[in-house]
């Protein structure tokens, strides 16, 4: 059988290819398939293809004269000592209609190599589109994050066109008003429309940490730091934050001690862990909210006025509703929806007499109040208009002279849910105090609750044990 020397370089090029007469001889053996065999081929020529390829099909396709397309094959790879699983294609070869002989060649080597490979391939493409599907949800979440404030007043109005102004920056933003505004909704619309909406975005709560754990948990900690510190340690906020946003919320709070420390972290953009010594740079965007008058805590001496200045370099100061009452029929519209949509029920809208109901009231716990009225009212209403009928229970609230707040005896302060709730919470958590002999961490797990948590409660309901 001749072979053209172009034909012979072609053949070369194959991973492994081998050539059998009809008599299952081999007379063509490149390269590549000899080395892999370990033989010498010109050693291979003229002997039976079943003693040069263990294993090999080869011969068995003469017979049957039927190609066999993608089968696995397992050799010994000399070359590395192992065995090897190959994906083979054998055909047989015809002229002018009689068999002339076969050839096989190998179109995939070390099949388990490539099966890892695809593997792992396979599992960086998922991990890349996971990526890409998340940036994608947050770009899409991000894209309106002004439209998810509600409300069209001047105030609102000239606060979203600063966030416009100044999310792009890296300044530091104070968010400044009473509770219950929803300061924290302005503070996750800064970042989404910043730089750093891809990166994460962090947030702690100042007056719901103990001051004695505040500082592991905003710089984190080395192992054996103190205490109960987890091996290895610990990161903080800030690190967890890197290259993103970190809210400081109800910063007013922070102890004297700490807002040091703090300032400093702010100003070299680095920080140590507690207990150690290695400075960490770190590349975060501070924001700020308090509830409390931070000018009067300085003249107080609770404040330090260089860190003031250093968080305050833009200031958003959100109105409680009742200066903005015209925003509260789109208020109550978007609870109205978002409650329809949770409990898959259509209650139709609310009157007019009950938003001017609302209209004259004057909202202490602000926009957290309206949510909570709008979502009993919404439960009451039974897939119907929300009526005057459905709110006696603020009238009864909106009777309660505001200056007399204080003098009402505990009694009259369960006529609101929330002060019932708040009676109900500190009942029990002075009775679990008291069974564990004022151990709080016993106390927080009898009440199911994490030691934060029961911290924060009984800062808010004035519990000093």
């Amino acid at each position: 059988m001749k072979v053209s020397r172009l034909l012979l370089d072609a053949l070369e090029t194959f991973p492994n290819f081998v050539i059998i007469d009809k008599n299952a001889n081999v007379v063509y053996l490149n390269e590549s398939y000899a080395v892999l065999l370990g033989i010498q081929r010109d050693a291979a020529i003229g002997k039976p293809v079943q003693s040069v390829i263990p294993g090999t099909r080869l011969h068995l396709v003469l017979k049957s004269q039927k190609k066999e397309v993608g089968e696995l094959m397992t050799l010994f790879d000399h070359t590395v000592n192992d065995y090897i699983t190959v994906v083979c294609n054998r055909m047989p070869i015809f002229r002018d209609g009689q068999l002339v002989g076969a050839a096989a060649v190998t179109t995939m080597q070390n099949i388990t190599e490539t099966i890892s490979r695809l593997h792992s391939e396979i599992q960086d493409i998922k991990k890349e589109n996971a990526q890409y599907k998340k940036e994608l949800d947050i770009l899409m979440k991000t894209q309106h994050s002004l439209d998810r404030i509600i409300g069209t007043s001047h105030q609102i109005t000239e606060i979203k066109s600063t966030i416009e102004d100044f999310a792009f920056s890296n300044l530091s933003i104070l968010i400044t008003g009473e509770t219950g505004v929803g300061k924290e909704l302005f503070a996750r619309a800064i970042h989404d429309l910043s730089p750093r909406k891809l990166n994460n975005y962090v947030k702690i709560n100042c007056a719901a940490i103990p001051n004695e754990l505040l500082e592991s948990e905003l710089f984190g900690y080395e192992s054996g730091a103190f205490s109960g510190a987890l091996k290895g340690g610990k990161i903080g906020k800030f690190e967890l934050a890197n290259n993103g946003t970190l809210l400081l919320d109800e910063i007013g709070e922070m102890p004297m001690t700490l807002q040091s420390k703090l300032l400093r972290v702010l100003q070299e953009q680095e920080l140590e862990h507690v207990g150690g010594v290695k400075p960490i740079k770190i590349n975060v965007r501070i924001i700020c909210s308090t509830n409390q008058n931070l000018q009067k805590l300085i003249a107080e001496g609770k404040f330090r006025r260089d860190l003031y200045y250093r968080i305050n370099t833009v200031e958003l100061n959100i109105p409680p509703l009742r200066e903005r009452i015209q925003d509260i029929p789109e208020l109550c519209q978007y609870f109205l929806e978002r409650y329809n949509m949770q409990e898959y029920k259509n209650v139709k809208g609310i009157s007019r007499e009950v938003l001017e109901l609302f209209s004259q009231y004057s909202w202490p716990g602000n926009i957290r109040e309206l949510e909570h009225v709008m979502e009993r009212l919404f439960i009451i209403s039974d897939n119907k208009t929300i009526t005057l009928k459905n709110c006696d229970f603020l009238k009864k609230r909106m009777m309660i002279p505001e200056s007399h707040t204080l003098k009402i005896n505990s009694t009259d302060r369960c006529e609101t849910l929330a002060h019932a709730v708040d009676d109900t919470e500190k009942e029990r958590i002075l009775s679990a105090l008291e069974k564990t002999g004022g151990n709080k961490a016993k106390a927080a797990r009898i009440l199911d609750i994490d030691r934060t948590s029961l911290y924060y409660k009984m800062k808010k309901l004035g519990i000093y044990k």
